[in-house]
């Protein structure tokens, strides 16, 4: 088979939510797979599923006692590839990176058809178990609770940096003060970018959450929309309490002719780029950019020949507010136009590491309406992995692909020295990066602050419920924290607090 007729294609997407009304009659992970590969096989035209030699799928965790999954979602949907697989583990790369494989593999003429899936049933998962438990829902959190034991004895978890919903936010405001905003100028920016998150979600069928909402819905703290950690409110974190399921079929463009695909269903998987930081974000360079995300976006275009203003669409990774905020600096997109076509992981759904897959659907479906070529981009762990990759209305250039889609050299060149940790200093110290964490009640727990010593070493402290005016200065906007001085104190409890100068 000639190169051009290898090229990968993909030529049939689907999704499902599932939202019943007893808990016990919901879908399982394995369930949603299922159902998100019969929809793809039937907007593919059918018939493809007995064909698959490759099955990707993203690993899930609502469902543990599943276990490894590939194998028994083969069966239930009567395929029997040769290579059937699940991603190491649950990461927001991995809808991206299975799709840069099979592409890879398919324009090799190693395989002729492939499929990427996933699937969470979280939110079935946590009413069944508080219906057992006699609790609430809200209780049983699996990526929270994946999240904390796999940090449960770290320095972090000493400070209640845990789960990513509470590291996000030093990457926010450590971002904001890098660009020059105010407290109020980066809230804007994220309720600008939230809020047409939100109508894309509203036009989207496929979407958790299908109502428009303004900025200042967003970002102010209500009853409703409590305070997570500072800045962030519940309108702007992920929405993992989610039964959603995704996944999408890729072929040779000689397989799809001959099976009489039409042309103007056709999308073109285009070359792609993936890099990483640290996975302990205590061990990043700086917390205001990352260079694996530099690279990932920008080694992408590069790959396909293309510049910003080539892209009708992007997908920028939304799971907190700062990566596309970051995302888009690094590429120049427009506030004023969507960064998403799905919806974000808020309104359109965060069914954990398997949101791109959904926007894979939305964006062959969005090029399929219109426009030529539109940009994924996934981020997974704690703004730790990354990989880009670009569909289109056109072929890739003659030998973009197989590529190796590997650029964590060009990453690793570019980051600046990370800095030690010292995690018992106590002196004189300047504020890196902070957040503040909330109860439920929307009232303070403490507040947490990321320091650097004058030997420019990294430490943490805390800042008690109870200093209202330590958790004020982090938090009401007067003057921006980051890089003003204080001192980390020893506290009564053996951890170290940190005082204003």
């Amino acid at each position: 088979m000639a190169q051009a007729e290898r090229t990968p294609v993909i030529i049939g997407v689907g999704q499902v939510n599932d939202r019943p009304a007893d808990p016990a009659a919901g879908l399982d992970s394995l369930g949603l797979m299922a159902a998100a590969l019969r929809a793809a096989d039937a907007d593919a035209g059918g018939g493809w599923l007995a064909a698959l030699q490759s099955l990707g799928v993203v690993r899930q965790i609502s469902c543990p006692g599943l276990g490894e999954i590939s194998g028994r979602l083969a069966a239930a949907v009567g395929a029997a590839p040769g290579l059937c697989y699940t991603t190491d583990g649950p990461s927001g790369d991995g809808p991206i990176l299975l799709l840069n494989q099979a592409a890879n593999r398919i324009a090799a003429g190693e395989i002729e058809v492939a499929a990427v899936v996933g699937g969470e049933a979280l939110r079935t998962a946590a009413q069944l178990a508080a219906r057992a438990a006699g609790d609430k829902p809200f209780a049983h959190n699996a990526a929270r609770d994946i999240s904390e034991s796999r940090r449960a004895a770290t320095y972090a978890a000493r400070y209640g940096l845990t789960a990513p919903v509470d590291i996000y936010p030093l990457y926010e405001n450590a971002g904001r003060a890098a660009y020059g905003q105010t407290l109020a100028q980066g809230q804007a920016e994220t309720g600008e970018i939230w809020s047409r998150f939100s109508q894309v979600a509203m036009d989207n069928p496929g979407a958790w959450i299908r109502k428009a909402r303004t900025a200042e819905e967003i970002t102010q703290p209500t009853a409703d929309n409590r305070p997570i950690a500072f800045p962030y409110t519940k309108l702007t974190v992920a929405n993992a309490s989610v039964n959603q399921g995704a996944g999408f079929i890729v072929t040779s463009l000689a397989r799809a002719r001959a099976a009489g695909v039409p042309e103007a269903r056709l999308i073109y998987v285009g070359a792609g780029a993936a890099a990483h930081e640290d996975d302990d974000f205590l061990r990043r360079d700086r917390y205001d950019r990352t260079t694996a995300m530099e690279v990932s976006l920008r080694q992408a275009l590069a790959l396909n020949a293309l510049t910003t203003e080539d892209l009708d669409e992007v997908e920028l990774y939304s799971c907190f507010p700062c990566v596309p905020k970051m995302a888009r600096r690094v590429i120049g997109w427009p506030l004023d136009k969507p960064a998403t076509v799905f919806g974000g992981l808020t309104f359109g759904g965060g069914p954990i590491a398997n949101y791109m897959s959904h926007a894979v659907v939305g964006m062959v479906l969005r090029l399929r309406e219109r426009g030529r070529y539109g940009l994924l981009f996934a981020n997974g762990g704690l703004a730790t992995h990354n990989h880009s990759l670009v569909l289109g209305r056109a072929p890739p250039s003659e030998g973009a692909l197989p590529q190796d889609f590997d650029v964590q050299a060009q990453a690793d060149a570019l980051r600046e020295p990370i800095p030690a940790l010292a995690p018992d200093y106590v002196g004189e110290g300047v504020i890196e990066t902070y957040t503040v964490l909330y109860a439920r009640d929307g009232q303070p727990r403490f507040g947490v602050v990321v320091g650097r010593n004058p030997a420019g070493e990294r430490f943490l402290a805390k800042i008690l419920p109870d200093d209202d005016a330590g958790i004020a200065y982090l938090t009401d906007g007067a003057i921006e924290p980051v890089g003003t001085p204080g001192e980390a104190v020893a506290g009564a409890a053996g951890e170290i607090l940190w005082r204003r100068a």
